[in-house]
């Protein structure tokens, strides 16, 4: 029998070690938020601050009262930020303490759901990311898969509804952001990019909750320049959130149904942020 030499051993235990293969950790498991596009036109009153029409607000058990949202988001002139897929966001919802910041990877669903998960896992989002959220945002003809990430921020100097200035939007989304999104395409990428970037928006808008078929619904109103930059085009949202992929398939459809039933659906997909990025 050929005798085993030191370098033989060493290799046969750097063979051992690698003879199973390292699982890789599962895809991440998403909720879904289905939203369907109102039409501006059917369900807001023009004469009463384009609120919504009394039969809206019926048809949802809906209170008159609305929750008011003011929303920007930062980038570079050139979007850099926006065009890797990411969207840094701070939020002030009214009756809350302080900002919410929002760092959101997005992946188009282009074949399936899985396939897209499986793609965020490739770039390092797995089942093992617990601080961050997956959701499948379920438009009329597209779905997104988002990523994301809050934290919070406080600043001494605003008010009621005010968000932060340009300098002090930059410091919070820099001193707070994840390793994931600071680090994306090198070191400090994000954070670099958002030492030069600029405010796009605010825009301010407004959250009516109700029920409907057994599901809390929110209809929310934004108010975002058109395309000419001299006027308001008003995006009506109807949403509703679910942890279920059949409930998700089959409501989207209901609800649909339902709003064609008033007149009030409009076909297309919610591309909010799209349009803040393009028109601020």
């Amino acid at each position: 029998m050929r005798s085993l030499t030191p370098g033989r051993l060493v290799l046969l235990a750097l063979l051992s070690n690698h003879a199973s293969p390292i699982s890789a950790a599962s895809n991440m498991v998403p909720d879904f938020e289905v939203k369907l596009i109102l039409n501006a036109t059917a369900v807001l009153d023009p004469t009463n601050s384009y609120k919504l029409k009394p039969s809206v607000l019926s048809a949802f058990s809906m209170p008159t009262t609305v929750t008011k949202m003011n929303v920007q988001f930062l980038d570079t002139n050139t979007k850099t930020i926006y065009n890797a897929g990411w969207s840094p966001r701070i939020r002030k919802t009214e009756g809350e303490s302080g900002f919410e910041l929002t760092y959101k990877k997005r992946y188009p669903v282009t074949s399936t759901i899985d396939a897209a998960l499986t793609t965020a896992n490739s770039e390092g989002f797995d089942s093992t990311d617990t601080d961050w959220d997956a959701q499948i945002e379920w438009g009329y003809s597209q779905k997104t898969l988002s990523i994301s990430r809050k934290k919070s921020a406080t600043k001494s100097g605003y008010s009621g509804m005010d968000l932060p200035n340009q300098s002090d939007s930059r410091s919070m989304l820099i001193e707070k952001a994840p390793d994931r999104f600071e680090d994306w395409d090198g070191n400090n990428w994000g954070t670099d990019l958002l030492a030069s970037s600029r405010i796009y928006g605010p825009v301010l808008a407004k959250r009516s909750i109700g029920t409907w078929s057994g599901l809390e619904v929110y209809i929310e109103v934004w108010p975002i320049k058109d395309i000419a930059g001299t006027g308001i085009e008003y995006i009506v949202e109807a949403s509703f959130k679910t942890g279920s992929l059949s409930v998700a398939s089959t409501k989207s459809s209901d609800l649909q149904s339902f709003l064609e039933g008033f007149g009030w659906f409009l076909a297309g997909d919610s591309l909010k942020t799209g349009l803040i990025m393009d028109r601020y």
